[in-house]
């Protein structure tokens, strides 16, 4: 059992109770309470017909012993053929009817796990690997859906069951009653598989979860991994997920393939017992051998339904794991939790933070009794060294992570009353990295405004280097970017990612600068992006750039989660502080004056 050493649990797992699950797939199922009806109502038609097809053989040789007449014989013969027909067409409507509800439950659920997934804020996906979150709402919702398969057949083989116990009751009562003694034993040990097969499904699904994200984080690192020439250490690396995935999915299958063999030894046991009674019985005339034959015959068609409900808890364990996982993604606690949804209205852009506490974990505490106000219309950037806080500002303020203590006040009012989605379109931010969708850079430029037109567009790019950098583009604006924008360079998706703030036309702009090299021209084309934005907003800079920090009416610097310094470049320049020290650490090589330096030196 060592190889599910790696198949840790997520901190947001829950164990539900089988009558939870049910109950919550039950309101799954009951959206679809007409089809569910049809298909129970063509499984009852199955199963009178096959049940049928014994009677109308039995009738038949009973008649045959008593007239040869050619008429009777056609007509039993057309009944046998009439009622397979109706067994053929009655299964293929009902097969149809439910591969339409199972696709349409998969699709249910696999919605609700998607949209709590993108409820969750970024905390959630800074502690748990996105490839095992795809894992649950693609995999784990596919098997979920299997699940009205195994319930319809559950109705269909309990009718069964009991018109055939109706009609081995009928042939001869002495021999049901043995019947009905032993199958309680064989009920018994099929539930001796069900914990069984709820532990090893629950850890295969694991498994495959591990093996989902090794393939996402792999494809996602591949130029890391090329560089390095590590090709053969990430293969490694998803060899060893892909065989503990092996090794947890056999075990699996042993304990799931290993039941209906159990139970058709069982069931052969009782099959025994009743050609031993029965024998004994005829042979004393306490019964008919007809009678005794027929009963052996039925007999064989009455085990099939009830061994498979008999096998039901054991099978439907991993329908019950799969929705298990299901659910835990949809019903884990967000951190960050709204205490009101109120309307936003046009914000003026007044940022404030009255004595902010926030970590994010007991270890790691970023900011304590922090304060901060931001006046409309102003732009601040935020500087100081790597774990200053600076980052952690911005994230509070687009409201991705909860604080524990403290106030952070919008335009006067508690940020966690207001109703997130209308507050966040009211943001524009820009990531360190400049995130692009593999579609075209229109398209990605209308991304948070779609109602913008090529024209609008067009007229704010013109505005950015007279639209010279549209050039740059092989087919303009129509240009595909690539998966995450890999066919532009740094320059040309830092200028996308503004001008899609641009047009969004926010009130507030946070702005994380990448720290990537970029020629001279680009950069001043990106300034030039950056001003057109900054002059129609409050905006909060992290700042790489020192063309960026000279265009913030305030400076902020940072240590440790607290405000040391404040105020423009030049007056903090004059300090000689902690902020010079990061100018000539960061800035200083930056500036004209420093490269004019630098070439004189060099002739």
């Amino acid at each position: 059992m060592g190889f599910f050493s790696s198949l840790e649990v997520e901190t947001y797992d829950r164990q539900y109770s089988d009558k939870d699950l049910l109950r919550r797939m039950a309101k799954y199922f009951g959206r679809h309470r007409r089809r569910l009806t049809g298909i129970v109502a063509f499984l009852l038609l199955v199963t009178l017909a096959s049940a049928a097809v014994p009677l109308l053989v039995s009738a038949a040789m009973d008649q045959v012993q008593r007239s040869m007449a050619a008429d009777l014989i056609w007509l039993l013969g057309g009944s046998v053929v009439m009622a397979g027909i109706l067994v053929w067409f009655a299964n293929w409507i009902q097969r149809r009817m439910m591969a339409r509800v199972i696709g349409d439950v998969v699709m249910d659920i696999r919605s609700d796990a998607f949209r709590a997934a993108m409820g969750h804020d970024l905390s959630f996906y800074d502690e748990h690997s996105s490839g095992r979150i795809v894992s649950r709402i693609t995999s784990d919702t596919r098997e979920f859906g299997q699940v009205v398969d195994l319930i319809t057949n559950l109705f269909s083989q309990l009718a069964q069951a009991l018109i055939l116990g109706v009609v081995l009751m009928f042939i001869e009562a002495r021999l049901m009653l043995y019947l009905l003694i032993y199958l309680p034993l064989v009920f018994l040990i099929a539930l001796g598989f069900r914990n069984l097969a709820r532990k090893v499904t629950r850890k295969g699904f694991r498994a495959m979860g591990n093996v989902n994200a090794a393939i996402k984080e792999t494809v996602s690192g591949i130029l890391v991994a090329k560089n390095f020439r590590q090709e053969q250490a990430i293969f490694n690396e998803f060899d060893g997920a892909n065989r503990t995935s092996f090794d947890a999915n056999i075990q699996r299958g042993l304990v799931i393939s290993t039941i209906f063999p159990t139970l058709n030894a069982v069931a052969g046991i009782g099959s025994a017992m009743i050609v031993y009674v029965g024998g004994n019985a005829s042979a004393a005339g306490v019964i008919t051998v007809g009678a005794w034959y027929l009963f052996l015959q039925s007999l064989d068609a009455f085990w099939f339904p009830m061994l498979n409900l008999s096998a039901f808890w054991a099978q439907l364990q991993s329908g019950l794991s799969a929705a298990e996982r299901a659910f835990a993604l949809i019903d884990a606690d967000p951190k960050v939790v709204q205490v009101a949804h109120n309307s936003v209205p046009k914000l003026k852009g007044e940022v404030r933070f009255e004595k902010v506490g926030f970590q994010y974990n007991e270890q790691e505490v970023v900011l304590k009794e922090f304060d901060l106000h931001i006046k409309p219309g102003e732009t601040v950037a935020l500087v100081g060294h790597t774990g200053a806080g600076k980052s952690s500002i911005a994230k509070l303020t687009s409201r991705f992570y909860e604080f524990q203590h403290g106030q952070v006040l919008i335009d006067g009012q508690d940020i966690r009353s207001f109703d997130l989605l209308e507050y966040r379109k009211q943001l524009g931010i820009v990531s360190q990295i400049p995130f692009l969708f593999s579609e075209t850079v229109m398209q990605n430029i209308r991304y948070a405004n779609p109602d913008v037109t090529e024209d609008e567009v067009l007229a704010l790019a013109r505005q950015i280097g007279d639209g010279e950098w549209l050039e740059t583009f092989p087919n303009g604006l129509a240009t595909e970017v690539g998966e995450r924008g890999g066919r532009l360079s740094m320059g040309q998706r830092q200028l996308v990612v503004l001008l899609r703030v641009l047009v969004q036309k926010p009130a507030i702009f946070i702005l994380d600068e990448a720290t990537a090299s970029i020629d001279p021209f680009t950069e001043w084309q990106i300034q030039q992006a950056l001003n057109l934005i900054l002059k129609n907003t409050t905006s909060i800079l992290i700042a790489h750039r020192l063309s960026t920090v000279r265009a913030a009416d305030r400076i902020i610097v940072l240590r440790q989660g607290q405000i040391i310094e404040e105020g423009n470049h030049d007056g903090l320049l004059a300090q000689g502080g902690h902020y010079a020290d990061l100018y000539n650490t960061y800035f200083r090589h930056q500036s004209l004056a420093y490269v004019e330096s630098a070439r004189q030196f060099a002739e």
